[in-house]
């Protein structure tokens, strides 16, 4: 059976269609970024690209070619015997590579030549990611935005997560960024994708949002750990309405306690992320606030860091950062229980309880 050729904007138009997306590409290619969904069946691994490549340049393309297209063979004979056997004369894939090219052209023609109805992306990964580029200057526009503002430890991102319960669009940029925003917000043992992943988990996100229906989003800076917010995001984010999320600061305290609790079991840790405070507090502050956290006292350290670090400079940051946060509608979940974010969810997730008109991001375009 031929195969055929199919354009980014074709593909995602028809997505539901294919039972496999396949990248051809090497694992540390696909590591970096791959479409969603997809599954890695590399036409050569990272080492062999490394000794491809290398000939390439240093002895002949001909000669590349021919190493390159031993090492294929092989791969996708593996690939068929371990993934392909089992699969139905109907199943129909998506295949990439970098460019659409060799790499899985030649797995294509293989698949092609069983019987399969293979289709092979045009411009391979490259196309779909100069699509996704586009797509994040287009598509936060579209969007009317909410955006939580509120003092660190106010429940934020406990509040997203009891809305997206309740049944909102909630955009949660520090789960895709998989870090919480901070200092501390680096999970333990967890590293953060890389920054085109980080992206495509926006992009792939919004895909999935009816622009009809408000977005709910954490007031994030422009960094959330190593990782940069598209522009265009940030901008409609700043220029949309605000909800100031207030908890009181005991609750507050609490609440950190229990978002943290793996720096509460690991007071060494903690005193390491505290030392990239020096530079702004000073190396006496610091040592005090990890004095009180080896002392076993670190609900007074949490105290300490809001009201000497984080509390000072929120207020003057938020009002220069998010446009409307002067009219900002003020929520209070009354306490940091689940339960209590969970009924101010409801409460601004049901009917009769949105913000009237677009953002004004939303409105200019």
């Amino acid at each position: 059976m031929p195969v055929l050729s199919i354009t980014p904007a074709g593909a995602l138009a028809r997505w539901s269609d294919f039972d496999d997306v396949v990248d051809a590409r090497s694992p540390a290619e696909y590591a970096e970024d791959r479409l969603p969904s997809a599954i890695n069946w590399p036409s050569l691994n990272d080492e062999e690209r490394r000794i491809v490549g290398t000939c390439y340049k240093q002895v002949s393309a001909f000669e590349a070619r021919k190493i390159g297209a031993a090492f294929v063979a092989r791969n996708i004979a593996a690939h068929i015997e371990r993934e392909v056997q089992g699969k139905p004369k109907d199943w129909e894939p998506l295949l990439y590579c970098w460019r659409g090219g060799q790499r899985s052209g030649s797995l294509a023609l293989v698949l092609g030549q069983i019987g399969f109805r293979v289709h092979l992306l045009e411009g391979g990964y490259k196309a779909w990611r100069r699509q996704v580029v586009q797509d994040l200057d287009l598509l936060p526009q579209r969007f009317e935005w909410r955006v939580l503002c509120g003092r660190t430890g106010s429940g934020k991102s406990r509040l997203l997560q009891s809305l997206q319960a309740a049944g909102a669009q909630v955009l949660d940029l520090e789960r895709l960024a998989e870090h919480r925003g901070s200092v501390l917000g680096l999970l333990p043992g967890q590293p953060q994708p890389a920054q085109k992943q980080f992206e495509h988990r926006i992009w792939e996100a919004l895909h999935k949002m009816d622009p009809g229906r408000p977005v709910y989003v954490e007031s994030e800076s422009r960094k959330i750990g190593s990782l940069q917010v598209p522009a265009r995001l940030i901008e409609c984010m700043r220029s949309s309405d605000c909800l100031h999320v207030e908890l009181e600061l005991p609750e507050r305290i609490a609440l950190l306690m229990e978002d943290y609790d793996f720096f509460v079991r690991d007071v060494e840790a903690l005193c390491r992320q505290l030392d990239h405070l020096v530079a702004l507090r000073g190396r006496a502050v610091v040592e005090r606030w990890k004095q009180l956290a080896r002392a076993g006292r670190v609900a007074e350290m949490v105290e300490a860091l809001l009201v000497e670090h984080y509390d000072p400079n929120y207020l003057a940051s938020t009002q220069r950062n998010f446009a409307r946060f002067g009219q900002a509608v003020a929520v209070n979940p009354g306490a940091g229980s689940q339960e209590a974010f969970d009924r101010l969810a409801r409460e601004l997730a049901g009917p009769g309880n949105g913000h009237q008109g677009l953002s004004p991001c939303a409105a200019r375009h």
